[in-house]
């Protein structure tokens, strides 16, 4: 688990000047640095931010959050809304504060009407009569439906050179350029015009306002449209002093180097150019786009820095937040929250449906995502939190049902979601010519664009009630049988690596397979597996919980030492589909092969028909299978393919008393055989399992603390399920025995046990 708290430490005041824009004082820093401690602060009103769950006003719950517009709803009826929030447990309201409704004309900026579209400050003072929080995203960019997605179309129409661009140098979209200096001129703007109003209502000045959004969605406007930003001018391609020619100064100790690192021909680093990830066609090609994609994590970094030390300056003193905008990219954001400090959380996004490119409803592969989801903000060092959770859709078909969304509500709670911001909780008319999809953002949302309840209000309602009576489970932890080793760098590996090549199995295979086979097999068996960090000592020490290791062909030599260490002290893993030969600038690199005695490996030519593994029997191959021609000294056969007889599978008991076996196949998960192979053999490894589920179609979860245990049944299908269940939780000196189970269609069943 990342430590956020020592990602500063040892940094002073001068140091620390130099994360954040030029102009913020040392005096300022100091102020605006004591006022976010003193937010975060035991016994203060607010939201104070802890490694496994949210301190709320003082007491550790459930941070339970609702979007709600006060530039879409109508004054008259804001303060019945919220009441009608506060009735389903609601202790927060969302709201995105739009740069264009604020700033329609150059310099000219409106904060005050008698509607409310632009009296931010009434519908901040309306929460606090209430008695909730309030959670503000002011942007620049805010999405939502909205043209530009709220930045100024007088900024965007006026100032084409600002928008980010493709590496053919097209403009990608509207999305703009996050650094580059037109922009940020006009952001800084903004800032000090909204920010000392924010701080006017912040917990420290007794209003509601307890935490602020830095941007929205960070890289997805651009991703989502296929593209990294090559802007030349914000990234400084070319130019002497720009943003990447410096990085490449600092990763690489000359020209002389970086050109062999690329197999290129450079005069100097101002003539050195990116590569896009789908015309990559070598190793050297490869390891040039990801350079480029590091750098482009680096400039949103550098971005979020200056939002918050702009925010800092100008009165702001509550906790930052930023919302990722899927499941699987909070992992783009490692290098935002190591400067971000520790007054600073990092969420996600969720939706089942957004259109008819998507699931009518939530289902069990989007439950495989949600799980990584949660798993991986907990390992980040964050109670996960959910910023967008389905509450509505901004398209009418499919529609959003109510059932749906009470399931997908409680699969979060089971994966360890501790808090959650329904996107949006109520509707209502766009400002005029701002709206994007429609005149009417209603968005099937539980209270309408005109105030009317729905049944969706009783799903949310239900389910804060629920969250209420179990406020325990606030900092309840998930209970594991083995622990996967997660590589950051293969969710990561998605946005740039397009080539395979000599690769025996890439990093995207190796998430795929991650999440279709491993993943999949694992909650069909009723295991109960559980993240740790690879780049992280923390979960070295303990031995007694088997590893899987999801082995690609290239894996950072730290990571592989990691493993090692694990291994020499008396450790158990399970390593599939292969073993890494590269590290992860794609140098030679085999420090685990060689620990395991050197093992040759080597991608199945002919197509396998049966797979036998330690008692499993025809194995369906599905995806890539690896071959061991040579077998380490003292290894055991555990699998082979029946006609060739080439091995697949084998154990070995390593230098320190480690056990390791090594699986070479991955799958996507489609038979009862899968799940078999996997609980054999971690079984094997030694893994006890927490549940016995006899219907594979019902996925579980167990939660605990202290003396209390929660176990979580799901059945994600549209027909009734049955199942024979057992458990034994922590909690617990023996097996509960649930007996006979019966779950609805599309259920989330609760059972204290």
């Amino acid at each position: 688990m990342i430590d956020r708290r020592v990602f500063l430490s040892g940094m002073g005041i001068a140091g620390l000047e130099t994360l954040l824009p030029r102009h913020l004082s040392s005096t300022a820093l100091q102020s605006a640095n004591r006022a976010a401690h003193m937010s975060n602060a035991p016994g203060m009103r607010g939201i104070r931010l802890m490694e496994d769950c949210l301190e709320i006003d003082g007491r550790k719950t459930f941070l339970i959050s609702g979007e709600m517009h006060y530039f879409r709803a109508p004054k008259a009826d804001w303060r019945r809304r919220m009441e009608l929030f506060k009735e389903a447990s609601g202790n927060c309201i969302a709201t995105y504060i739009p740069w264009a409704v604020h700033e329609p004309q150059p310099g000219k900026f409106l904060f005050e009407s008698g509607d409310g579209v632009h009296d931010f400050e009434s519908f901040l003072g309306a929460a606090g009569a209430a008695g909730l929080l309030v959670l503000v995203r002011p942007g620049p960019f805010v999405g939502s439906e909205l043209i530009h997605g709220g930045i100024p179309d007088w900024l965007i129409k006026g100032h084409p050179e600002l928008l980010a661009r493709t590496i053919d140098d097209k403009h990608l979209g509207d999305t703009v350029s996050y650094v580059h200096p037109i922009y940020l001129e006009n952001v800084t703007r903004w800032f000090r015009q909204v920010c000392p109003i924010i701080a006017r209502h912040t917990v420290q000045q007794g209003g509601p306002v307890a935490m602020m959004q830095l941007d929205n969605e960070l890289t997805g406007l651009h991703l989502w449209r296929g593209s990294l930003d090559y802007n030349r001018e914000s990234m400084g391609i070319g130019k002497s002093g720009g943003r990447y020619p410096d990085f490449l100064r600092g990763r690489y100790d000359g020209v002389a180097s970086l050109n062999d690192a690329y197999g290129a021909h450079f005069e100097s680093f101002e003539t050195a150019t990116p590569i896009s990830p789908d015309r990559c066609k070598c190793l050297a090609d490869l390891r040039r786009a990801k350079d480029y994609f590091e750098f482009y994590l680096g400039t949103v970094q550098e971005y979020a820095r200056i939002l918050a030390g702009l925010a800092r300056e100008n009165g702001i003193g509550v906790p930052f937040c930023h919302n990722a905008g899927e499941p699987n990219m909070s992992p783009l954001f490692l290098e935002t929250l190591r400067s971000q400090g520790k007054d600073f959380l990092l969420g996600t996004d969720s939706y089942y449906n957004l259109g008819q490119d998507r699931p009518d409803n939530p289902t069990a592969p989007a439950s495989v995502d949600i799980f990584c989801s949660m798993e991986m903000l907990r390992i980040m060092g964050y109670p996960p939190m959910v910023f967008e959770l389905q509450g509505g859709s901004p398209y009418n078909w499919p529609p959003i049902q109510a059932g749906d969304c009470a399931a997908w509500y409680r699969m979060h709670l089971a994966y360890g979601m501790k808090g959650s911001n329904y996107y949006v909780f109520s509707g209502g008319p766009n400002p005029p010519r701002l709206g994007q999809t429609s005149d009417d953002y209603d968005y099937g949302a539980a209270i309408g664009g005109g105030g009317e309840i729905r049944p969706l209000y009783g799903a949310q309602k239900e389910f804060g009630t629920f969250l209420m009576d179990n406020e325990w489970l606030a900092e309840a932890e998930r209970e594991a049988d083995f622990h996967v080793a997660l590589d950051f760098d293969l969710p990561r590996s998605l946005r740039y690596w397009k080539y395979n090549g000599e690769q025996l199995f890439s990093n995207p295979s190796a998430w795929e397979f991650l999440r279709k086979g491993l993943l999949t097999s694992s909650f069909c068996a009723a295991l109960s597996p559980a993240f740790c960090d690879l780049g992280s000592d923390a979960w070295l020490g303990d031995g007694q919980m088997p590893l899987v290791v999801i082995g690609s062909s290239c894996m950072a030599t730290a990571k592989q030492e990691r493993i090692v260490r694990f291994l020499e002290n008396k450790g158990s893993a399970l390593i599939t589909p292969t073993l890494p030969a590269y590290d992860e600038i794609f140098k030679p690199s085999t420090i685990l092969s060689d620990f395991l005695g050197n093992p040759m490996v080597r991608n199945q030519q002919r197509e396998v028909v049966r797979i036998d593994i330690a008692g499993a029997h025809n194995i369906t191959s599905n995806g890539a299978v690896f071959t061991t021609t040579k077998l380490p000294a003292g290894a055991e056969v555990l699998g082979v393919d029946e006609f060739s007889g080439d091995v697949i599978a084998w154990q070995l008991t390593t230098k320190g008393g480690g056990k390791a076996i090594f699986l070479g196949m991955s799958w996507s998960h489609g038979r009862i055989e899968h799940q078999q192979l996997v609980s054999t053999l971690l079984a094997r490894l030694g893994a006890q399992s927490k549940i016995t589920c006899t219907n594979p179609a019902v996925w579980t979860s167990l939660r605990t603390k202290g003396n209390r245990s929660v176990l979580f049944l799901m059945n994600l299908f549209s027909q009734p399920a049955d199942a024979d269940v057992t458990c034994q939780p922590k909690s617990r000196n023996a097996t509960v025995k649930l007996g006979r189970v019966h779950l609805e269609p599309m259920t989330v069943k609760c059972i204290e046990v």
